[in-house]
């Protein structure tokens, strides 16, 4: 009994020195990793730390929220509002959840869910249809894992107002946002493409499958390079209705991708897995480095997200292609380096350039997309079994 009093003694003080240091119970090691220390596979340990680092960080109890950088430096760590970051923090929860099962996530999800509506005015539509897009599919995912009707009637909602959004300006498609409704861009479009398709295999409503379609087909000639496959960013941004051909974005890429594979799925239609698999390729060709196959840094910010939603999508173009090695090499090189390289010394915590090491703080975009990456390669472990 008295060793027992003394284990007892020892974590209660653990506590009391993370909690008057500012700190949490995950920094007191007394909460395990999510997954509860039940991984089973060297890369499945891994991103329970990454998830665990995640919520250590950068959960803010009090908002319902992740905070905009860690450690937290002022009022940035609140403002500005980062709509879009937190619907991909959403899917990285759902990610966590159906990969363990761990309810943590799902009450996790549910404080979300509050506590986006609360910093939107007490509302979930936005003025950006692509914002409202991820956070669409994002919820539409968390109703999937849990079967919450709250998180399935906000898909509904922003599915409603995002086809507003669509116009014949340039011959069709969904504006970017609704004070420029001339302005069109893959962002906007090829999500929309993706939310239409998986609300379709949810209802069976032959329309949201032909809107799917349209969205695609404008998509793909509109902003498609025909010879190559490689997703340009936009049409008419400056009014002039030029093509932005020169801002080469990897999420650009994946967001078509995605796209692509879930018309396949929902068709059958083997044009769309041809898609796919070609705008992959030239995915790798035009943005990776040859030497080494890495991903680019594209900054931090907004940019820190892109990579993450690259590797998203390409992890589901892996589960769907009879021949994805290209993919999967993909994949494991720039998990390996940045694990290897891109993360902290010290912490799960890791760097816009998944070859360098962090600088001291980190912003919630960089880590999702880290996240992303360590649930896409867990997510092949588990494939190789």
């Amino acid at each position: 009994m008295a060793s027992r009093k003394v284990v007892l003694l020892t974590a209660s003080c653990l506590v009391l020195v993370a909690l008057l240091a500012g700190g949490s119970l995950w920094a007191a090691g007394v909460w395990k990793p999510f997954g509860g220390g039940t991984a089973d596979g060297v890369w499945q340990e891994r991103v329970d730390l990454a998830q665990a680092e995640l919520a250590d960080s950068f959960w803010n109890e009090s908002r319902g929220l992740y905070d905009n950088v860690s450690p937290c430096i002022a009022q940035l760590c609140t403002d500005p509002f980062n709509y879009w970051w937190q619907a991909h923090a959403v899917d990285v929860l759902v990610d966590g959840y159906e990969r363990t099962g761990d309810e943590r996530y799902a009450k996790l999800l549910s404080g979300m869910y509050d506590g986006i509506a609360e910093r939107n005015a007490g509302v979930y539509p936005n003025d950006y249809y692509d914002d409202m897009e991820w956070m669409a599919l994002a919820w539409l995912r968390a109703y999937d894992a849990t079967k919450d009707e709250r998180y399935m009637e906000v898909a509904k909602l922003l599915w409603e107002d995002i086809k507003t959004g669509w116009n014949e300006e340039q011959g069709g498609g969904i504006a970017w946002r609704k004070e420029q409704l001339n302005y069109k861009n893959t962002p906007a479009n090829a999500p929309a493409a993706i939310l239409a398709t998986r609300l379709y295999e949810h209802t069976n409503d032959k329309e949201e499958l032909d809107f799917a379609t349209r969205i695609y087909e404008w998509q793909k000639e509109t902003l498609v390079d025909p010879d190559t496959g490689f997703v340009w960013d936009g049409i008419n941004r400056q009014g002039d209705g030029l093509v932005d051909k020169d801002w080469k974005f990897t999420y650009s890429q994946g967001v078509y991708i995605g796209a692509a594979v879930e018309l396949y799925k929902a068709t059958g239609d083997e044009r769309y897995l041809q898609d796919a698999k070609k705008t992959a390729a030239a995915a790798i060709n035009e943005l990776t480095s040859q030497a080494t196959g890495m991903l680019p840094s594209e900054g931090d910010g907004d940019g820190g997200l892109f990579k993450g939603i690259f590797v998203r999508y390409l992890g589901e173009l892996i589960q769907v292609d009879d021949e994805p090695e290209a993919w999967i090499e993909l994949l494991e090189t720039n998990a390996a380096s940045l694990w290897e390289y891109g993360k902290d010394s010290e912490k799960a915590r890791f760097s816009n350039s998944w070859a360098q090491t962090p600088e001291k703080a980190v912003q919630l975009s960089t880590q999702l997309s880290a996240v992303m990456l360590l649930e896409q390669r867990a997510r092949l472990e588990e494939r190789e079994k």
